[in-house]
């Protein structure tokens, strides 16, 4: 696989003093056992994340994808320039957000409906767009389902009615939802420096739920609740759920946002597709009443997802984007 275009590293944030530890507390989530719903509330108030297995995912439907993904990444950059820039769908490279945010990273960006899917298809293969757009439906089609299956669980193990309170928000016709898939090159040229090299720099995700699969090769990390930096040991064929942003107020903070970030690879590539569900750009977003206590108040003031949207796409990735939407 080819790498990135240059100019290169001067522009890109170096992450300095990080031992590598792999941290073997993530829970592990069946999503075929009866007490599901229970764990998935554990493990979003305890860390924000999870993996799940026994998803009902076929190995083929990612195995597919990541492919095409890998078969497009591959070709020449003035050729995958053809499908951007993305402003914001399309194909980006380096550039992250509006606020000059940069990482050693090349992504594809689409939403998550079919006229949007079948646009990316038609603007990365002009000669046989179907195969993108059959592999890109089917897989968005069953990752989508997973994330409102667990939002369903959750509601359940919170004991709040109804069971699809969340999940209603990711089946909106009007969903605002995003599919994302990234490519981290590998980069030989940091093999002589005792550091990393950010792939894309430390955040927390917008949205309600975000859903990631990764091909086999290390590089994600989250941060505990005492700062310190730990890496995800990678699983192809499982998925990690992250909450984000927009679930943490409709909880009211019962649920954290957890802040992570990709460390680019020296020797191998990474690819990774993340499914962000997020509801329609008119819905408001306050905490559920149904989980506020006796007495219990907001901490955070109303507001609509699309208000927050452009809010956070106006910001540094590493800026905590809830603290201006705070009571």
């Amino acid at each position: 696989m080819v790498v990135l275009s240059k100019p290169g590293l001067d522009q890109i944030p170096f992450i300095t003093n990080h031992k590598l530890t792999y941290f073997s507390g993530i829970p592990t989530i069946d999503l075929s056992k009866p007490d599901s719903g229970e764990l998935l509330v554990e493990a979003c108030e305890e860390l924000g994340f999870f993996k799940v297995i026994n998803h009902g995912i076929p190995m083929e439907f990612m195995d597919k994808l990541e492919a095409e993904a890998v078969k497009f990444f591959s070709l020449p950059h003035p050729e995958k320039e053809k499908a951007g820039p993305a402003n914001p769908f399309g194909y980006g490279n380096k550039r992250i957000g509006l606020s000059g945010d940069m990482g050693w990273i090349e992504y594809l960006l689409m939403q998550t409906n079919a006229k949007s899917v079948s646009q990316t298809s038609w603007a990365i293969s002009r000669e046989n767009p179907e195969i993108f757009r059959s592999a890109a439906t089917d897989y968005i089609s069953a990752v989508k389902k997973l994330a409102t299956e667990v939002l369903e669980m959750l509601a359940e193990g919170l004991k709040i009615q109804p069971r699809n309170i969340l999940s209603e928000l990711l089946k909106d016709e009007e969903s605002d939802s995003v599919f994302r898939i990234n490519h981290y090159p590998p980069c030989p040229d940091i093999q002589s420096f005792r550091c990393n090299l950010t792939g894309f720099g430390e955040h927390t995700d917008p949205q309600i739920i975000s859903v990631l699969r990764s091909n086999n090769t290390s590089g994600f990390q989250i941060s505990l609740k005492d700062g310190s930096w730990v890496s995800v040991p990678s699983d192809q064929s499982s998925f990690f759920v992250i909450v984000g942003d927009s679930m943490q107020v409709l909880t009211n903070g019962r649920f954290k946002s957890v802040r992570h970030r990709v460390l680019a690879n020296s020797k191998k590539s990474r690819v990774s597709m993340i499914y962000f569900g997020a509801p329609a750009l008119r819905e408001k977003i306050a905490p559920l009443p149904s989980l506020m206590g006796e007495g219990e108040e907001s901490l955070y003031r109303e507001f609509k997802w699309c208000e927050y949207k452009v809010s956070s796409y106006k910001s540094k990735l590493v800026d905590n984007r809830l603290r201006l939407f705070e009571k």
